[in-house]
């Protein structure tokens, strides 16, 4: 049985829920008033700038998503409040010190969906599902990154098809992405793969200098607006992994392994590194289920029920099981992503898509937060520089 979430545990993982107006986490703004375990139900207090904000249903479902994926916590409380004078000015005072100092830590949009898709070995799949993923995502219409952050193991180019060197922007001086449409959105591509002088050149890099090269695609190139960025991390826990959920706490994190039980057992490290930094794991993606023939046998090639397992013992649940199929291996050898065809794997991974844009890991709706919002915002900024220096 697990050990009941202490307050420092639910405070922890609430720092990954961040304010989309203002950029910064509730936790640092002091808008997360309390936390506390009532037996198995997590009751927070959160203090909103306004009791009519706009993005407070956007704001429940993060806190909501981020304690649910706590070993303990099976239900979620919110005790809404609205700050006083005080201390909204005093948000308003670390919103702008935030902003007066460097850039952020990274280029992307504090609005973007980051998901981290992990394993804790080689040879599951995962940079396939990350491709695939992030295809079926941008289907729907949304603009999706993608960060081939597997640096020694770089294979996202091929998997979508993109070959060609990055190059800069003359205007921001920053790393232009490879730019792809995909049927009603766009996909925004940076790898390794696109700076090395050809696909089979062998990257020979300790641990720092893998961990720099993440940071410099987090940073230095130029990312657009995008609801998504799909992260294909390399498998394990090392430094760059770590470096990863420092720079991206919001992040959410998807775990994929096999039906076979020594590729969930080693799964449940790199879900344990995630929590421990204080980031959501928000499910199990079980890769290779099943394969079935012409005759419609099913052959467990690498056992059965490694995927529920797994799901069961870091209690996150079974986003869904992507069976062995011929057109996933066609897809990576000619860069047209599964998810464009038909077959089992391919309606299996447009589920899981599905429920990631709809349940899981939804995008932030800006519908409320207008330019009238964030005119205001300034507006407050404005008034509290002329209150100084009057």
């Amino acid at each position: 049985m697990a050990a009941e979430p202490t307050t420092d545990d639910l405070m922890g993982v609430l720092r990954g829920v961040i304010d989309p107006e203002l950029g910064s986490n509730i936790v640092e703004l002091g808008m997360a008033k309390s936390a506390k375990m009532d037996d198995t139900t997590a009751r927070i207090t959160i203090a909103l700038t306004t009791s009519g904000c706009p993005l407070r249903s956007q704001i429940q479902k993060d806190v909501k998503a981020r304690l649910l994926s706590l070993p303990g916590v099976e239900n979620v409380k919110i005790n809404w409040t609205e700050l006083d004078q005080e201390e909204k000015a005093e948000v308003m005072k670390v919103a702008r010190f935030n902003v007066s100092q460097n850039a952020p830590d990274t280029s992307v949009p504090s609005t973007t969906r980051c998901v981290l898709i992990a394993s804790g070995k080689g040879g599951v799949g995962k940079s396939s599902i990350t491709a695939n993923l992030a295809a079926a995502v941008a289907i729907q219409g949304f603009r999706v990154g993608v960060l081939d952050a597997d640096i020694w193991g770089y294979s996202i180019p091929r998997l979508l098809g993109v070959e060609g060197r990055l190059e800069g922007s003359v205007d921001s001086g920053k790393i232009t992405p490879h730019v792809t449409g995909m049927g009603a959105g766009e996909l925004e591509i940076v790898s390794m793969g696109f700076l090395v002088d050809g696909e089979e050149t062998a990257l020979m890099w300790r641990g720092l200098m893998l961990n720099r090269a993440v940071q410099h695609f987090l940073q230095d190139v130029e990312w657009g607006a995008l609801d998504y960025l799909f992260i294909d991390m390399p498998p394990g826990t090392g430094d760059v992994q770590m470096g990863l959920a420092k720079m991206l706490p919001h992040a959410e994190m998807l775990v994929v392994t096999t039906p076979s039980k020594l590729a969930q057992t080693v799964a449940v490290r790199v879900a344990n590194m995630g929590r421990n930094n204080y980031l959501r794991v928000a499910g199990v993606i079980e890769n290779m289920s099943a394969f079935v023939d012409e005759d419609g046998k099913t052959h467990e090639v690498f056992g059965v029920g490694g995927g529920e397992d797994l799901a069961a013992q870091i209690d996150s649940p079974l986003v869904g099981r992507v069976p062995l199929d011929r057109s996933v291996v066609d897809g990576g050898d000619t860069g047209i992503p599964a998810v464009l065809g038909s077959g089992a794997a391919a309606d299996a991974l447009r589920g899981i898509a599905h429920d990631i844009i709809n349940e899981l890991i939804p995008p932030v709706d800006m519908a409320g937060c207008t330019t009238r919002i964030i005119d205001q915002a300034l507006a407050n900024l404005e008034a509290m520089d002329a209150a100084e220096t009057a």
